[in-house]
């Protein structure tokens, strides 16, 4: 078995036993700053009702309605482009318009872009050897016996290299473990989706330049483009790395899609290679069922010459060249890739059979209307009245918004008001789990979690306090509205957006629901308190989740029935079990109890 598999067999086994310490063995460099208000934004699109581009807005209207109300997408963003001008733009509450979010795989199509330019300026073939590029790296005993595999390959993910994703919680020499890792099959026969792939043409970039990819392309790409707010993290060794780790803007998304509609040219500057457009928006191998095939680096659509920057959940730029369109949707969905529920709505409203006007349509301002109320609402979401349930059937009341938190509420709070409780076991951390791995930034576990509640002077919302390791980390929440948060840990900000709501058990017990909507990234989480005597239960989910994680992790369970400890645990209903495990290190439940100071009951 690989080490990185194992690496991550020893990951989840310390998560399952609650360990928080040494869980990882890649060294962790704080990356993600806040996001850069002050920055302004460059180099806008213009504005245009959808009539005026040949798109009727009831199309718009009936497709983001679908968007919304599907039980399958967690919309995020979404805005088109027709010949150039933004036709429809909405952010989904909370999640609001002008910051940035993460790109996930969609980049790897950007890293795409910068190996197009190298070969450009003939610093690199596509033909070449990897191994080749990297001497030093390589045992040479092992490259005797290993398969020539080049540029093509990686770009085309027929490599056959084993060393994938898991790998990142192996250890802080991805690139060496790649080029040492065992080869699966013929290197350019067939299609294997590794992120690992995109990271050396990452590194290869940096060993032709002596720059990151970031910095290669900071001025061939991203200044020319005005594309000036984002993030692109870089691994333990310092390369960028490419195939994830990007928080882009969705509108500067869009011009990356404009960019290539346009065959590379950006106001009269040739910013890619035409022929490299044409060669890697073409089909170069199949790829897996129900897609299109794939390119360099890009999937193709459904519509004829289409293409796509595709990433995991619902980071996708699509490019329509024959409707001169463009569509961004940034997403929390809980399906991986290409064949998912939120694209199929999209290809459905736009089938091959559509062709939109090539001229003007007639204005219609009732159905442009219905648009940006549509596009309002959805922005600032549903009325956000507190409301109290009782065996999930909603109770109205009489009193008015004035009021800011109902009677009940206030009681509790009140009572909260300065308690803290202890955690046991301190092996949760406010950050999803997904977030946590992706960006090396793991818990050191909550210890503590205490309420602060002033009725005269902040009515309207509280402050719930955790220490989470060492650190203090303060959420204001209330019950009638979503609040910003920055949330810091470890020297990195994200930031996270909570709003309260009130319920109780089936014992008439208070429960406190906060909603975590982490703005910056794909995920949600959902934290539960309970509160019963002098103790506290914390119950945490989060979206996407539990299935699709365990989806996830499926292969690396399977690996674990080979090793001789786990396979014998795991005969019989032993593998059960372990899903069971997993399911509840991924929601997790753990309790406190009333710190010595604070002996009162929590009493409604």
């Amino acid at each position: 078995m690989a080490k990185e598999q194992l690496a991550v067999i020893e990951m989840i086994t310390n998560m399952i036993l609650g360990k928080t310490d040494g869980v990882s063995k890649v060294d962790f460099t704080p990356q993600k700053i806040p996001f850069p208000e002050n920055l302004s934004y460059e180099q806008a699109f213009l504005r245009a009702t959808p009539e005026s581009q040949g798109v009727s807005s009831e199309k718009l209207i009936h497709l983001l309605s679908n968007l919304s109300a599907s039980p399958y997408t967690d919309m995020h963003h979404f805005l088109v482009l027709r010949h150039g001008n933004v036709i429809c733009d909405c952010s989904f509450a909370p999640y609001r318009s002008g910051i940035w979010h993460i790109s996930h795989s969609m980049c790897k199509s950007i890293t795409g872009m910068a190996i197009g330019l190298l070969i450009d300026e003939g610093k690199l073939s596509l033909d070449e050897n990897i191994y080749n590029i990297f001497p030093g790296k390589v045992n040479p005993l092992i490259k005797i016996f290993r398969p020539e595999i080049t540029v093509r390959h990686l770009l085309t993910m027929t490599s056959g290299v084993t060393f994938n994703e898991s790998g990142i919680v192996s250890g802080n020499d991805w690139l060496e473990s790649y080029l040492n890792a065992p080869v699966s099959g013929k290197p350019g026969t067939e299609f294997q989706y590794n992120s690992l792939n995109t990271y050396v043409l990452s590194a290869i970039v940096s060993a032709r330049t002596e720059m990151t990819l970031e910095e290669y392309l900071r001025p061939r790409l991203f200044e020319p483009l005005g594309i000036t707010r984002y993030l692109w993290e870089t691994c333990p060794k310092g390369i960028t790395k490419g195939g994830w780790g990007l928080f882009i803007c969705p509108e500067d998304m869009a011009k990356l899609g404009q960019l290539y509609l346009n065959h590379g040219m950006w106001h009269e500057k040739q910013i890619i290679p035409a022929d490299w457009i044409r060669e890697s928006t073409t089909k170069q191998v199949d790829s897996i069922e129900g897609t299109y095939g794939y390119g360099y680096q890009i999937w193709m659509e459904n519509r004829l010459n289409s293409f796509e920057f595709n990433g995991m959940l619902g980071q996708n730029v699509i490019v329509y060249p024959d409707l001169d369109m463009v569509i961004v949707t940034c997403a929390g969905n809980n399906e991986l890739f290409q064949n998912n529920v939120m694209l199929d709505l999209i290809r459905d409203a736009f089938p091959q059979e559509y062709q939109a006007s090539e001229y003007t349509l007639p204005e219609n301002p009732a159905e442009y209307h219905k648009l940006t109320h549509l596009v309002h609402s959805l922005s600032h979401g549903p009325s956000c009245m507190p409301q109290i349930r009782r065996g999930g059937w909603a109770k109205k009341s009489g009193y008015s918004r004035s009021h800011a938190i109902y009677p009940k509420y206030v009681r509790l709070l009140k009572d909260l008001d300065g308690k803290c409780y202890n955690i046991n076991p301190a092996s949760v951390g406010l950050f999803p789990l997904i977030i946590q791995v992706f960006h090396n930034n793991l818990t050191n576990g909550i210890r503590q979690i205490s309420f602060q509640y002033d009725k005269i002077n902040c009515p309207d919302k509280f402050y719930i306090h955790f220490l989470e390791g060492e650190e203090h980390c303060t959420l204001t929440a209330s019950f009638d509205r979503y609040i910003d948060n920055p949330i810091t840990l470890h020297g990195e900000t994200y930031l996270v957006a909570v709003k309260c709501e009130y319920t109780t058990d089936a014992d008439h017990a208070p429960v406190l629901i906060l909603n975590m909507v982490y703005l910056e990234e794909a995920m949600s989480r959902k934290l539960y308190l309970h509160f019963k005597s002098n103790e506290l239960m914390a119950h945490w989910s989060e979206s996407p989740g539990k299935e699709l994680i365990l989806e996830g992790l499926s292969s690396i369970t399977g690996e674990m029935t080979k090793l001789p400890l786990y396979g014998r645990f795991l005969e019989g209903s032993g593998m059960q079990f372990l899903e069971h495990l997993m399911a509840d290190t991924i929601e997790p439940t753990v309790r406190g109890t009333l710190a010595e100071s604070d002996t009162e009951d929590v009493d409604i």
